[in-house]
Parts: C-alpha cells; structure tokens; sequence
C-alpha cells in the first residue's frame, strides 16, 4: 500500500507547491511511489488522514500556529518545502519592525483586526523530519527526497556551497562581472541556476554547515559592497537564522 501525502500551505507564494506539479516528467513516477490525498490546489477531496504531510510557507499567524500543530498530529512524517517554510524566508523580514506597524503598514486603519505573528519557520512551532530548502524547491531534489522516503530512507542534502556547482558547470565567477553572490556560504543543491544564468545567489537554499561567513564578507567588500549592503544580502533569505551575526 503506497504511503498517502497532504500537500498544505501557509504564508508564502505557494510557489513550492507549484513547482510540485511542474515535475512533468517525474510526477507519474511520483503518483507510483505514493498517493495525494489532500491539496488544495491540485485536488478536490480532504482527507484526514495522511502519511506524509509537505507543508509550503511560513507560519506567521495564530491560526497558523494552531493548524501546523493540527498537522503534526495527524501525519507520521512532516517535511517542510521551500525557503518560507524551511527557514522562514522573506517573510522574517517583517519580524525588524513591531507587528503593529506591520499591519498598519499594509493594511492602514484597517490592519488591527488582522492575525500576524512574527513570521518562524516551521521548526520553530512542531518537529519536523525532514526539510527541503529553496525558492522555489528543487524539483529533482523534491523527487528525490520523496523516493527516499517511501523506501525509509533519510534524504540528504549537500553539504557543500553553491560555488562548488558553480565550478562544475564553469560558470564566469559573477564577482568578475561586477555583482555579488552568496553562493560562497549558501548550501547547494540547486544546480547554481542563478549564476548560471548571470544572476549572483541570494541564498534562498539557507547557509551551508558551517559557512565562513567572515571570508565571504570580505570577500563582498573587497568588491565596493558596503556593511550594510553586505547586511541586506545576507538577510534577504536568512534574517530569521540565529546564526546571522
């Protein structure tokens, strides 16, 4: 009997769950290893019950807070996708400033009678067992972690930066074409897409163990960045890691 999957999302894009349909050419394969049996965006039904519960977004409301902990009780597995949800995202941006001005900021007069939180992941609110990064996710890696669970295997991600791609694929270092790049202290995994393209990283995938994050801020300086605008890059995607300095 195949293990059954909920796919549910919180605060974000839900680009994540997007990316989930988009596996064109693996979403048979998909449909072979296990059975959807809730998603909003992609089914009718609402079954309560589930094995694997892939959970998109942050949690930034108390409605949130009560419905992932709903979640966590029901699923044996729960697996947080993509960068809201891995690590809070651009979402944690909110969390600089009072949620008072937050609400009036976006909403005016109208914003007190709105829920809000400061946005967490989801870590931060229930166990989880597995989480996979990006924004959006990986496909291929999104396959692969959803093949090594079926088979009661722990999946892995790299443990190594995006530079690492980066080389493989001999991409012109985007330093040398006058941009910047977290691909020094972020986790790879997603094939370095972005300076692949011409685009410098901006850490969506989260640092990488152990980052150096002192080398690679000199590194960005030794470029004509500033402290502060170091700062930003570093927060963009990460404001909500601890190990932010």
């Amino acid at each position: 009997m195949k293990p059954t999957v909920a796919v549910f999302s919180f605060t974000g894009c839900e680009g994540c769950s997007l990316a989930i349909l988009e596996c064109e050419n693996e979403l048979l394969d998909v449909l072979n290893l296990v059975q959807l049996v809730r998603w909003r965006e992609a089914m009718t039904e609402t079954a309560q019950e589930f094995d694997i519960a892939l959970v998109d977004g942050s949690i930034s409301t108390h409605h949130d807070v009560k419905k992932v902990k709903q979640i966590r009780e029901l699923c044996k597995l729960l697996v947080p996708i993509g960068a809201c949800a891995h690590n809070a995202g651009l979402n944690a941006l909110k969390n600089r400033y009072g949620m008072g001005q937050v609400k009036e900021t976006v909403y005016g007069d109208a914003g007190a009678q709105f829920d809000t939180i400061p946005a967490c992941p989801v870590s931060a609110v229930v166990p989880i067992d597995f989480a996979l990064p990006g924004c959006p996710i990986d496909r291929g890696e999104f396959v692969r972690t959803v093949r090594d669970l079926c088979l009661g295997k722990t999946p892995r991600l790299p443990t190594y930066p995006i530079c690492v791609e980066c080389k493989k694929k001999e991409n012109v270092c985007v330093f040398f074409q006058g941009k910047f790049c977290m691909g020094p202290v972020t986790r790879a995994g997603c094939g370095a897409i972005c300076p692949t393209y011409g685009d410098g990283c901006e850490g969506c995938r989260g640092f990488v163990d152990d980052p150096n994050q002192n080398a690679h801020k000199e590194t960005l300086a030794e470029y004509g960045l500033t402290a502060r605008e170091v700062m930003q890059h570093f927060d963009m995607f990460n404001s909500y890691d601890d190990r932010l300095p």
